[in-house]
C-alpha cells in the first residue's frame, strides 16, 4: 500500500486486517518490536506509517517539505509572541535540550517532555485570520516539527490501540542505525515509484495532492522514473511504470470494508472512477478526509457504523444487488469477528456516518 494513514491509531490496524488476517499483536510486533514500520510525518502534514526501507526517501522529500515549513511557522511565532528574537535559534536550542533529555531518560510523553523542560511550557500566538489561529501549545508544535524532520519518532503507544497517545524518542535510538535521508529529487522519485505501482494509472494532480509537492517536483519524478504517459477512460492523461503497462486480469466479483482515511480511499485526488460525486458530502468531509467506506466491484458503495456491542453495520447509498449484498454480510461479519467487541470511534465521522450512529 505504500503507506498506511496514521492520523488516526486505528486506521493502521483495520486497514492491515482488511488485507490480512493479521491481529493487533501482529501489527504492534511490526510498529513496537520489530520496527519493521514506522510512523513518520509526511506527505500534506499528514501522519503515516511507512516501511523502514522508504524512510530515507521521504525524509529528503516530502518531510523535509513540512519540516522547513513548520520549523519557519513556530519560528515566526515565538518571535511575535515575545520570547525571543530569533525564533530559529530558540528551535535549534529546544531541539538540542529534548535530544538530550531524551538520550538521558529514554521514551517520554509529550507532558513529560514539557514539564522537564520549562521553555517548552505555555502557548503562543498563531495566525489571527484563520478560524484555526488564537494562542496554542508550542510543545507539541516543536515535536511534531522535529518529528517531520526525523530528529524524534513517535515511539510505543502508551494507550490502546485504538487511542492516539504517542510516546516520543530519538530516531537513532529507535532505529539503531540510521540511513543518511535521500536527495530530494531521488526521493521524490522513489516516493512516485512506490505511489504509482500501488495506485497507478494515476494523473499528475493525484501526485500533486497525495505527495503535497509542487508540479516541478512531480514533472522531474515522472520522467526520473521513466512513466509511460497512458489514456484514462475519460480521454484524460495518466502514468505507469514502464514495467506495468499490461492489462490487469479479470477479477471475481469483491467487497470490502475500509476504515477512516484508508490509504486506497486517499489515494487518488480526483476520484470520479471509484466514488460517485454525490456520494462525496455524505462519505468525506469538507477537507476531503474519508470516514469508514463500503466498496462493491472497486466502487465506495457507503460507509459502515458499528452498534452498542460492536456489531458492524453497513449503511449503504444505492442498490448493489443480492450478490454485493451478501458479500458486503460477509465482509461485516468478519470484521466484527475481528474487532471482538471493541468500538472504534472515528474525530472524522462522516456525515453518513454520524446520521447512521445506531443507539
Amino acid at each position: 500500500m505504500t503507506v498506511l494513514h496514521a492520523t488516526e491509531a486505528p486506521t493502521v490496524y483495520l486497514s492491515v486486517a482488511a488485507r490480512s488476517d493479521a491481529t493487533v499483536g501482529a501489527v504492534d510486533r511490526a510498529l513496537y518490536d520489530d520496527r519493521s514500520l514506522v510512523r513518520q510525518l509526511a506527505m500534506r502534514r499528514t501522519l503515516f506509517v511507512f516501511p523502514r526501507d522508504l524512510l530515507p526517501a521521504v525524509w529528503g522529500s516530502a518531510a523535509a517539505r513540512v519540516a522547513d515549513i513548520e520549523r519557519r511557522k513556530i519560528a515566526r511565532n515565538v518571535e511575535d509572541d515575545g520570547r525571543t528574537e530569533d525564533g530559529l535559534v530558540w528551535l535549534d536550542a529546544r531541539a538540542t535540550e529534548i535530544e538530550s533529555l531524551l538520550h538521558e531518560r529514554g521514551t517520554l510523553s509529550a507532558r513529560q517532555i514539557r514539564e522537564a523542560l520549562p521553555e517548552l511550557d505555555g502557548k503562543v500566538a498563531t495566525s489571527t485570520t484563520s478560524p484555526w489561529g488564537g494562542p496554542t501549545p508550542v510543545a507539541p508544535r516543536v515535536l511534531t516539527m522535529l518529528g517531520a524532520s526525523a530528529l524524534l519518532v513517535r515511539g510505543r503507544n502508551a494507550g490502546h490501540w485504538r487511542v492516539n497517545r504517542p510516546t516520543w524518542t530519538v530516531m537513532d535510538d529507535w532505529l539503531g542505525a540510521v540511513p543518511e535521508a535521500l536527495p530530494a529529487r531521488e526521493g521524490y522519485a522513489e516516493l512516485v515509484r512506490r505511489w504509482l505501482r500501488t495506485f497507478g494509472p494515476g494523473t499528475e494532480t493525484d501526485l500533486v495532492w497525495w505527495l503535497g509537492s509542487t508540479k516541478t517536483a512531480v514533472r522531474h519524478a515522472l520522467a526520473d522514473v521513466g512513466a509511460v504517459e497512458v489514456d484514462l477512460e475519460d480521454g484524460s492523461p495518466g502514468w505507469l511504470l514502464p514495467d506495468d503497462l499490461d492489462a490487469e486480469p479479470a477479477l471475481d466479483p469483491w467487497a470490502a470494508l475500509l476504515p477512516t482515511l484508508d490509504p486506497t480511499t486517499m489515494g487518488w485526488k480526483q476520484r470520479d472512477f471509484y466514488l460517485d460525486p454525490d456520494h462525496t458530502p455524505y462519505l468525506f468531509d469538507s477537507n476531503g478526509n474519508a470516514g469508514t467506506t463500503v466498496w462493491w466491484e472497486g466502487r465506495i458503495v457507503g460507509c459502515w457504523v458499528q452498534d452498542p456491542d460492536g456489531v458492524v453495520v453497513p449503511v449503504l447509498r444505492e442498490d448493489v444487488g443480492a450478490d454485493g449484498d451478501a458479500a458486503i454480510a460477509t465482509e461485516a461479519d468478519r470484521l466484527t469477528r475481528w474487532l471482538d467487541g471493541q468500538v472504534v470511534s472515528s474525530v472524522y465521522a462522516s456525515a453518513q456516518m454520524k446520521q447512521a450512529r445506531l443507539p
